[in-house]
């Protein structure tokens, strides 16, 4: 599926390493508890198999969905982001797509892409060659390395520009100021394991405007939240061992966390998108019960999940090459 080494063996170590996603966006959709989605979704982005043309995508790790709609892609087989506006039968490359490469014009496997508004830039974990650049939207010809040699899973930011990088080899999460040379530990850092102030491969992240700090915790298929300046952190979904029962979650990924506290995230492990309203003790399916294939009401490995503003959901469907869009159904903070 990601890689020729990681075919040969679906759970080895390698297949870790090689998820990387995060989308962590300023604004926060206001949904009411009861929403409730459609089942059959419409592909946005690729779709059109496994392939390096401008309407193909080549293993789609983060997606950053934009105020328009407009979804960066984080398109890892192909070396490149892409840029695919609402509606459009093609993308767009707007950085790398110039071969594998550790050159400031190339990437190497890009596992996640976020939007520095601040800046208009684009934020990339370029895995392959485990550094952190940032690449300008406009004259984007290259990138500038700003954190290297790092073992990064997820990236963030909160609403005062402080950057967030999961390290899943320290299983820990650091806060990084520009230009900041080592950053802050905020969650985990203890080592590996299941205590609370803990984390056994963090992978995604999302920083809400508290600046609590929600990390898929990967290894322990739990999500886990660390409110600002605290030293362990709280359960928030999963956490009963890996399983697809509602209280339980089977390799959780991408999560996202509304006005209301509530929490989704991507079960990759189970193909669905699990809600947990907060301080439920069970989680509820909102997507994904209809097996593992390719039919708009089906998801193949579901690694990132994002909202747009009027509450509707896109999800990066990995196996399936293509980013597809659940339209919410009903919800009365839409109406």
């Amino acid at each position: 599926m990601v890689s020729k080494c990681i075919r040969k063996n679906r759970f080895a170590f390698t297949y870790i390493i090689n998820f990387c996603c995060i989308l962590a966006p300023l604004y926060f959709p206001n949904i009411d508890a009861n929403a409730r989605w459609t089942q059959n979704s419409i592909t946005v982005a690729g779709g059109n198999q496994k392939g390096d043309r401008l309407n193909q995508l080549n293993i789609p790790f983060g997606i950053y969905v934009d105020n328009d709609q407009t979804i960066y892609i984080a398109d890892y087989d192909n070396h490149r982001i892409v840029e695919w506006k609402y509606g459009a039968t093609q993308g767009q490359v707007v950085a790398g797509g110039n071969g594998r490469g550790n050159r400031l014009d190339q990437l190497y496997g890009p596992a996640d892409v976020i939007v520095d508004k601040k800046s208009n830039s684009l934020i990339i974990w370029d895995k392959g060659n485990r550094r952190v650049v940032r690449w300008p939207r406009q004259n984007n010809t290259s990138g500038q390395t700003i954190i290297s040699d790092v073992d990064c899973y997820g990236l963030a930011m909160d609403n005062e520009g402080y950057l967030y990088i999961s390290n899943f080899m320290k299983h820990e999460v650091r806060r990084w100021r520009m230009g900041d040379t080592n950053g802050t530990v905020v969650a985990g850092g203890n080592g590996k394991g299941t205590r609370l102030n803990q984390l056994n491969y963090p992978f995604y992240i999302f920083v809400d405007r508290d600046h609590s700090v929600y990390v898929s915790d990967w290894g322990n298929h739990r999500v886990m939240k660390w409110m600002k300046g605290a030293k362990e952190g709280i359960v928030v979904a999963g956490d009963q061992s890996e399983g697809e029962s509602l209280t339980q979650l089977s390799k959780p990924n991408g999560i996202f966390v509304d006005e209301l506290g509530n929490v989704y995230v991507a079960d990759s492990g189970n193909n669905r998108i699990m809600r947990w309203i907060k301080g439920a003790r069970e989680g509820s399916i909102v997507i994904g019960e209809n097996g593992k294939k390719k039919q708009s009401n089906q998801l193949n490995y579901p690694t990132d999940l994002s909202f747009d503003r009027k509450g509707n959901i896109y999800v990066s469907d990995v196996d399936n090459h293509r980013v597809q869009k659940f339209d919410i159904a009903s919800s009365s903070n839409f109406e």
